[in-house]
């Protein structure tokens, strides 16, 4: 175990990056631009960004600038050279785990993990099946993943023969079902009712549901772990949370027990980190915990600010299970929650703290995962201090991003393919608020 004390980190905070999903770049006159790419647009800090976004409070109490020409012009960038480094069979690889120094996206093979993540980054920059600068690449991904899945035997626990793989090695064997079913959560809601891709993907989505599910160890990890396997357990809680939202098939006790092997990463009370399964490197861990714990401690901060507006609380009443047990919450539920509001409020602090974070210039494909899992965690609870957090993240990216366009791994996973896609996935999670709100809702 490795005790990691938290502290506060000021940030300073300019202006703030938010959209909608269905805002488009401006053009030089000012115009909306017909460029489909949804880039973020800024926002001022006032008023209630959540509330505002979605019609819940005056929308006049933000201020809409043109877009940050440098953030605009990175997502770009990044875009454009993944497009050119797809395969021929519609994927993306990372490369061997054996070859790490190959950098050419047209020397790997391709593989379902890394082909899900950029399939994911497409999606979220305003592409679809029918429309956006990248629906040809996107609908080439999603054919390469369903046949992928397609032609997998029922009893074979993987959807690919590729072995060996950067992000198998490191993340965990079973990691291509895991970013799969990520994927086909996504787009599955995107696609048409009468649109034959819709039946296929609902049907491989419940396949690769149902081999995640069986691949759960008794301490509600998933097996095969890589180097780092505590970040597929984390992935493969977050896929399964998604799929089913989406309405997969998925075996709710074995939902729950992964959140709590997740949460049981952070001990919020002592600030210790259990690394055991994350390389012993803190970020890896502490994400984990952050994004597992997200929706509980969203719902035992909505039910506490009602519990306060009726009386039943004053306003300064910390989150104990004293408190939740005079709302309503059973003994059992009570500590619980109250255990994954605290588990929350303090391993987002140790995931947002500069001796954390400080891998920036050094980093492999794993830390470029963890700063998307907290960049999430926060939008699903939220938590208004995404901003702080965004504001400080993608400064950072932005700064290491390289001439071509792409960014890569110094160690560990050094795939750009995989670390480019992570990246923009991060840069763009403004363009995800409400998809993510829903899911932290339900």
């Amino acid at each position: 175990m490795i005790t990691f004390k938290t502290f506060s980190v000021a940030l300073a905070m300019g202006s703030i990056f938010l959209t909608a999903p269905t805002i488009r770049p401006t053009g030089e006159n000012g115009q909306n631009s017909n460029d489909s790419r949804n880039i973020p647009v800024c926002y001022v800090k006032k008023g209630c960004i959540f509330r505002t976004v979605f019609g819940e409070e005056f929308s006049g109490q933000s201020y809409i600038f043109n877009t940050s020409p440098n953030i605009q012009q990175s997502i770009e960038k990044g875009l454009d050279w993944m497009a050119a480094a797809q395969l021929i069979n519609g994927g993306w690889g990372a490369g061997s785990h054996y070859d790490q120094s190959t950098l050419d996206p047209h020397s790997v093979n391709a593989d379902p993990a890394t082909t899900a993540m950029v399939g994911m980054a497409f999606l979220r920059t305003g592409n679809t099946l029918y429309k956006g600068h990248y629906s040809v690449q996107l609908k080439n991904a999603l054919d390469y993943l369903l046949e992928a899945v397609e032609s997998t035997p029922p009893d074979e626990p993987k959807i690919t023969r590729e072995i060996n793989t950067q992000i198998q090695t490191k993340l965990g064997g079973n990691i291509d079902a895991v970013l799969a079913l990520q994927f086909f959560s996504n787009i599955v809601g995107e696609i048409a009712e009468n649109d034959s891709y819709k039946a296929r993907v609902v049907k491989c989505m419940n396949i690769c549901a149902d081999k995640i599910q069986q691949q759960q160890d008794q301490d509600g990890s998933f097996r095969e772990a890589g180097w780092a396997g505590v970040l597929q357990s984390s992935l493969a809680n977050n896929a399964l949370e998604a799929a089913e939202y989406e309405g997969a098939d998925i075996d709710m006790d074995i939902l729950e027990k992964s959140r709590t092997y997740q949460k049981s990463n952070y001990d919020a009370s002592s600030g210790e980190v259990n690394v055991e399964k994350g390389a012993g490197v803190v970020l890896y861990s502490v994400s984990g915990s952050v994004r597992a714990s997200a929706r509980e401690a969203r719902k035992v901060r909505e039910e506490i600010d009602k519990a306060v507006k009726e009386g039943k609380l004053k306003s300064d009443e910390p989150v104990t299970t004293e408190a939740l047990s005079k709302i309503g919450y059973s003994k059992d539920e009570a500590q619980k929650y109250s255990t994954a509001y605290q588990i929350y409020e303090s391993a987002k602090e140790t995931a947002q703290d500069d001796r954390v974070i400080q891998g920036f210039g050094n980093n492999g494909g794993e830390e470029f995962l963890s700063y998307l899992q907290t960049g999430e965690s926060l939008i699903i609870n939220q938590d208004e201090e995404w901003r702080e957090w965004y504001s400080n993240v993608s400064g950072r990216l932005i700064s290491i991003q390289n001439e071509d366009g792409s960014w890569n791994g110094h160690h560990c996973i050094t795939s750009p393919v995989f670390c480019t896609a992570t990246t923009l996935l991060t840069l763009s999670v403004n363009n995800d608020i409400e998809k993510l709100m829903a899911l932290g809702k339900k």
